[in-house]
C-alpha cells in the first residue's frame, strides 16, 4: 500500500529518491569525519519527504499546508548545508543534490500554490454536482 502510494505521488517519489541520495552522500562525510555537516544534512534532507508523507494525512486543509511549508523550511536548510558544502575543502561534489532539491522545492511551491488558490469548499461542492 505505502509503495503504490509513493509510486503515483510525485513529491513522495522525488523526496524518497532525494533522501536515499542524501544517505549515501551522509555515508561519504561520516568516512570522511565530517560528522556535524553529515548529521545535520542527514536530519533535513530526510525530513523534506517526511513531512510530504505526513501531509497526506491531513485533518485539514490548512494542516496540509502547514505540513508542506515544514517540508519547503526542510528543503530550504538541506539547501544551505549543501551549499556550505558546495564552498569548503575536500568535500564531496554536490551539484547532482542541488539540482534534485531544486526539482524538489519547485514542485513543493506549486503545491502550495495550488492548495491555497483553491476555495477552501470547492472539494466538498464537488460531490454535489451530477
Amino acid at each position: 500500500m505505502q509503495k503504490e502510494l509513493i509510486d503515483n505521488n510525485p513529491i513522495l517519489k522525488l523526496s524518497i529518491e532525494f533522501a536515499k541520495m542524501i544517505l549515501d552522500y551522509c555515508d561519504v562525510l561520516q568516512e570522511m569525519k565530517k560528522y556535524t555537516i553529515s548529521t545535520q544534512l542527514l536530519k533535513s534532507g530526510t525530513s523534506i519527504g517526511a513531512n510530504c508523507m505526513e501531509a497526506q494525512n491531513a485533518e485539514s486543509k490548512a494542516d496540509f499546508i502547514h505540513k508542506i511549508k515544514i517540508a519547503a523550511k526542510e528543503a530550504d536548510e538541506t539547501q544551505y548545508w549543501l551549499v556550505l558544502c558546495s564552498y569548503g575543502n575536500n568535500y564531496p561534489d554536490t551539484i547532482l543534490l542541488e539540482e534534485r532539491l531544486t526539482e524538489i522545492q519547485k514542485v513543493i511551491n506549486k503545491i502550495l500554490g495550488t492548495a491555497k488558490r483553491k476555495h477552501p469548499f470547492s472539494y466538498i461542492l464537488s460531490f454535489f454536482i451530477f
